[in-house]
């Protein structure tokens, strides 16, 4: 099946203060297709480049270098009034002196639309954010968990061909901000407009994201859905910002075919798959998931040795800290069946199981 391309920006750079000697690359040759009717995140930490590559698409910056095409067609002359994009902003700029349905209808307005169909658009609106009831209500009566609802509905409105969304449950608390990652989800999966969302928050892109870009330094390191981003990230910066990883320094003994040996640190050998340009011999790096390991009912048999140095209980899980002498503790973490937690003394040497099919090999 063919995929319909939305967004495509090609060689993307944007230098601030370019020829003043004080120039800061904010985006460094930058090129990533975005499908129609996808939700696409930009995940990074802050000053890794999302939100300049955000108000590139949107028109609010201009890049130094490179172009960026809408549908096929150019839009980097365009100003952000003549673009098809509308932006979510984080603090949601709504009108205060304005009602919800409003708020909603005031693009529409400006756009010249009649009253009966910013009526009937305002309506429906008001249905797909669920705020029917509250039509009436003027901003500050309202909560914040609404009031973004309301900048999703008058952003929406317009149907515009791509939605820019700039962290906008970052002023949410903890259980609001997860029910507003639901609720991302099902507007875009029933407008089937593009959205491209951006984020410092792993979870939020993990959750909600058909596609994810992991940024750095203004660069993309890597490209890809949820699950590939998380079990096989590309180098040591993406396992490192994608949930919690441990890595450990192995060394490589001998390959054999599509396998290849190595001694971890506690001496012992194991095989692992290893991809067909790995060296034949050197230091290399291990990424292993702290829910990929076990604590091993026979310690003997174990990958790795250590000792037990804090055991801290999360609810859903427990996190066993363990000293293997790498400079940081060995994380494994266990699901509390039952609400049950194995209690293991502080001191106690144990040993940690991992299946050799999930150990990723990185390259630093």
């Amino acid at each position: 099946m063919s995929i319909t391309v939305a967004v495509d920006v090609r060689s993307v750079s944007k230098i601030f203060g370019a020829g003043t000697g004080q120039e800061v690359t904010a985006l460094d040759d930058v090129s990533v297709s975005i499908a129609q009717n996808e939700f696409f995140t930009l995940l990074g930490p802050s000053g890794c480049g999302k939100t300049t590559l955000l108000r590139l698409i949107a028109g609010f910056e201009h890049a130094t270098h490179g172009s960026i095409l809408l549908e096929g067609a150019e839009i980097s002359a365009l100003p952000p009034f003549q673009r098809p994009v509308n932006t979510v902003f984080q603090n949601y700029a709504l009108f205060p002196h304005m009602s919800v349905s409003q708020n909603i209808g005031f693009g529409l307005e400006m756009q010249g639309r009649t009253k009966d169909e910013v009526a009937d658009t305002v309506g429906a609106m008001l249905s797909l954010v669920k705020m029917e009831n509250l039509k009436d209500r003027q901003i500050d009566q309202i909560s914040g968990g609404q009031q973004q609802r309301v900048a999703l509905a008058r952003a929406l409105a317009p149907r515009p061909k791509v939605l820019l969304l700039d962290e906008p449950l970052s002023a949410l608390d903890l259980k609001l901000r997860k029910e507003m990652q639901v609720e991302l989800k099902r507007l875009q999966h029933e407008t089937g407009i593009t959205f491209i969302f951006v984020t410092h928050d792993q979870e939020e892109a993990l959750t909600m994201s058909d596609r994810v870009a992991v940024m750095n330094e203004g660069r993309i390191l890597q490209v890809g859905a949820p699950h590939e981003i998380y079990n096989r990230p590309n180098d040591r910066f993406v396992a490192d910002f994608i949930g919690d990883t441990n890595f450990i320094s192995a060394e490589i003994i001998e390959r054999d075919g599509n396998e290849i040996r190595m001694r971890l640190p506690s001496g012992i050998e194991i095989m692992i798959p290893a991809p067909p340009d790995l060296p034949q011999s050197g230091e290399i790096t291990l990424a292993i998931r702290p829910e990929q390991a076990r604590i091993a009912s026979d310690g003997d048999a174990a990958s790795i040795q250590g000792s037990l140095t804090d055991e801290i209980y999360i609810g859903t899980d427990t996190q066993y800290y363990i000293d293997i002498g790498t400079t940081s503790p060995f994380v494994v973490r266990v699901q509390n069946a039952n609400g049950e937690t194995q209690r293991i003394p502080t001191g106690t040497s144990v040993g940690i199981s991992v299946d050799a099919k999930t150990i990723q090999i990185l390259r630093d």
